[in-house]
């Protein structure tokens, strides 16, 4: 298979030693500078952690600009592309994150123990579905503004890291109520899940859902 080769914006960390990786991936329409940002916030929690941010693989079909993990429908009503769709999308592009997540190990020499995924709204439903899916488990997932797709194939799930769910609870892209079906979906499968709404906040992040996954991801990190 041809893989896409992923990269994007990386911070290296502060104590000037890698122990710790995580992976940030962006929303659709977006890139890898969006979200790196939130690595020069966690610093002071993860000293030891180098941020990367990669590009995800395709140019964005709709609006004409950033990138996209799969394509999406997404109107004025919010993400209308079907559940189908969705899981094909990321069964598609799994294999590419995987291949990066995999020579980012290789190259700091470090276990899965050491690393984490982070994902917001497309890029949070690719840090789910792949990270709940490899072996060994990641330390741990964030998921911010997403969900958990295919629930229907729950079966192929095969690793139980602590899952980190935030959403705004007027989120006007991908619905509020996600977040419950996908901690539902989670903790019946004996997978711990913390969850955060964000009240008040549509598709997006706030400060202290930031401070919150910072926190967690901490924690999580042998």
């Amino acid at each position: 298979m041809d893989l896409q080769r992923l990269d994007g914006p990386r911070i290296n960390p502060l104590s000037g030693t890698t122990k710790q990786l995580v992976i940030i991936l962006h929303g659709y329409g977006a890139d890898g500078a969006d979200l790196i940002p939130l690595g020069r916030q966690w610093q002071q929690l993860l000293p030891d952690a180098e941020f990367i941010a990669p590009n995800a693989p395709q140019f964005c079909q709709n609006p004409p600009m950033g990138y996209q993990w799969f394509p999406l429908n997404i109107t004025m009503q919010g993400v209308v592309s079907t559940p189908k769709e969705r899981w094909d999308g990321a069964q598609a592009v799994t294999p590419s994150l995987n291949a990066f997540i995999d020579a980012e190990l290789a190259r700091t020499g470090l276990e899965a123990s050491n690393l984490a995924l982070v994902g917001f709204s497309q890029g949070a439903m690719m840090a789910l579905h792949t990270g709940l899916r490899r072996t060994p488990a990641p330390a741990s997932i964030v998921s911010f503004s997403g969900m958990l797709l295919g629930p229907d194939h729950l079966d192929t799930i095969t690793a139980k890291p602590p899952v980190f769910l935030a959403h705004g609870s007027v989120d006007e892209i991908v619905p509020f109520e996600a977040m419950a079906l996908s901690k539902q979906a989670l903790t019946s499968l004996n997978i711990e899940v913390t969850d955060y709404v964000e009240q008040g906040v549509g598709h997006g992040i706030d400060g202290e859902a930031t401070w919150l996954a910072g926190e967690f991801l901490a924690t999580n990190f042998i």
